[in-house]
């Protein structure tokens, strides 16, 4: 369960444009708007160093308190994280507020958990399908991921979303036919499966006639 507690301060800004939140990134902050429950939208910012913390503390599936000005304002979850495609750095972010019981859709990333018996007794290849699952629950209580135990799947078996277990009070958004993780034959015991097929050629004569051609008759 993600039982962290994840505090964020923010600071209110005016306006939106490229100017101000160029100013902002070039202090070392992030740009983002803050919305939900029915009020607009509030353009905030926030330190880029603490959010990237966050972030890699499991920000991105977990409530994290909002404070303004050293006192609680909000519980949000992060919706949205814009990265330079160069530098990887957070240019922007939106966060949506979220009362800690209230109910929320996310999507989790999917860990495997043990080694699957078609890989360790047959030589097969474990095959994650699909890395995130959708799931539905209380936002407090959102898991920083999804384990999927595949320690008896055996070759050309499959795990489906239905299969997943959820922490209760949750439920799979998820088509519950989706496959999410798989174990296949390695390529080299594919190869030694398939069957082999030779097409059956006809001897070539040395000096035959083409079918339909009369031989030449001799001048007299």
């Amino acid at each position: 369960m993600a039982t962290k507690d994840l505090t964020l301060k923010i600071e209110t800004r005016d306006g939106a444009g490229t100017t101000n939140s160029n100013r902002l990134r070039h202090e070392g902050k992030v740009p983002g708007i803050l919305y939900g429950h029915g009020a607009d939208p509030q353009p905030v910012a926030f330190e880029a160093k603490a959010f990237e913390d966050l972030v890699h503390h499991g920000a991105m599936s977990s409530l994290i308190t909002l404070t303004l000005g050293g006192k609680k304002a909000d519980t949000a979850l992060i919706r949205q994280v814009q990265r330079d495609p160069l530098t990887r750095k957070v240019v922007h972010a939106d966060l949506q507020r979220v009362s800690a019981n209230e109910e929320v859709r996310t999507k989790l990333q999917v860990v495997t958990v043990g080694v699957a018996l078609g890989v360790r007794e047959a030589g097969g290849v474990l095959d994650v399908v699909n890395h995130e699952l959708e799931i539905e629950g209380p936002a407090n209580k959102i898991p920083d991921h999804l384990e999927v135990d595949v320690t008896e799947l055996g070759i050309h078996e499959h795990i489906n979303a239905s299969a997943v277990k959820l922490p209760e009070g949750f439920k799979m958004i998820s088509a519950s036919d989706m496959t999410v993780v798989a174990v296949e034959p390695s390529k080299t015991e594919q190869q030694l499966e398939e069957p082999v097929t030779l097409e059956q050629a006809e001897p070539e004569v040395i000096g035959a006639k083409p079918e339909g051609e009369t031989p030449a008759q001799d001048s007299k």
